[in-house]
């Protein structure tokens, strides 16, 4: 298959992305502005195991060299690079009755924080434990230790806060928010970093709810067009279904973490 070389998209919205937690929230939010207010979008995959991400043309639009990219061509090709950006602009621009937003100012504020925990928080520490638990070619027990603690830890303080709630932010039990569609694919990919999200009840019960959103099923599809390889009901069949082939596979990566723990004090 050809790779991207340049824009493709003359008007609307273009989004240059791949199959990660970080594009998929994009595609999530412009699946659900499509399915609110009929807002079209142009999507191009940007292999980012290719070096795609690196070419001349691509570090023009963002010269940090990461997905997701986003281009408004109907505002003189503007260009808009970093997620949480990226989402602000989107719902800024686009969300005409902020139904993925609030108003009320604390409530403003009580999703502002949730995205900064997120981006501060869980975001890059569970991308570094799926590093150094799944796919660095050395095993490192200090920061498997680390970053899969950390991991933890931020799914502990949200499960606590999802506590009689459905939906992360707004008041009372909350409501769908974009911060729910940022957290969704990083929960999505949980058993990246050999975490069970039954450990974390109220998560799993969001988790569930969210992952019914039609425009949600469309946004993991983003750009594959197929199912995240590593979502969680894709990791848990694939278990159910093959536990000799999971022992042989998930095993030496269950038995690294272990060590890691048991050497750094957490039996």
């Amino acid at each position: 298959m050809a790779q991207p070389i340049g824009l493709i998209a003359t008007k609307g919205i273009e989004l240059l992305t791949f199959s990660t937690p970080n594009g998929f929230r994009i595609a999530i939010l412009l699946e659900e502005l499509k399915a609110a207010y009929n807002t079209p979008y142009t999507v191009q995959s940007i292999d980012i195991f290719a070096g795609v991400q690196k070419e001349p043309w691509y570090l023009a639009l963002n010269p940090n060299g990461r997905i997701p990219v986003l281009i408004d061509h109907d505002q003189g090709d503007h260009v808009v690079t970093e997620g949480p950006a990226i989402m602000s602009y989107l719902t800024r621009m686009y969300d005409a009755e902020i139904r993925f937003g609030f108003v009320e100012p604390l409530e403003v504020s009580g999703m502002e924080q949730w995205m900064s925990w997120l981006h501060a928080g869980l975001g890059p520490n569970q991308t570094q434990a799926n590093f150094f638990y799944r796919f660095c070619p050395a095993r490192h027990a200090f920061p498997t230790f680390r970053f899969v603690s950390e991991t933890e830890r931020h799914y502990s303080v949200l499960d606590a806060h999802l506590q009689d709630r459905e939906y992360v932010a707004g008041s009372g039990r909350g409501r769908y928010s974009i911060v729910d569609i940022a957290l969704f694919p990083f929960v999505e990919a949980i058993g990246v970093a050999g975490i069970e999200l039954e450990r974390y009840p109220n998560v799993l019960k969001w988790w569930e709810r969210v992952s019914q959103r039609e425009a949600v099923k469309k946004g993991m599809m983003v750009p594959s067009g197929k199912p995240f390889h590593f979502g969680y009901e894709v990791l848990r069949k694939m278990k159910s279904e093959d536990i000799e082939g999971w022992e042989e596979r998930e095993g030496p990566l269950e038995k690294a973490l272990v060590a890691a723990r048991r050497e750094y004090g957490q039996a």
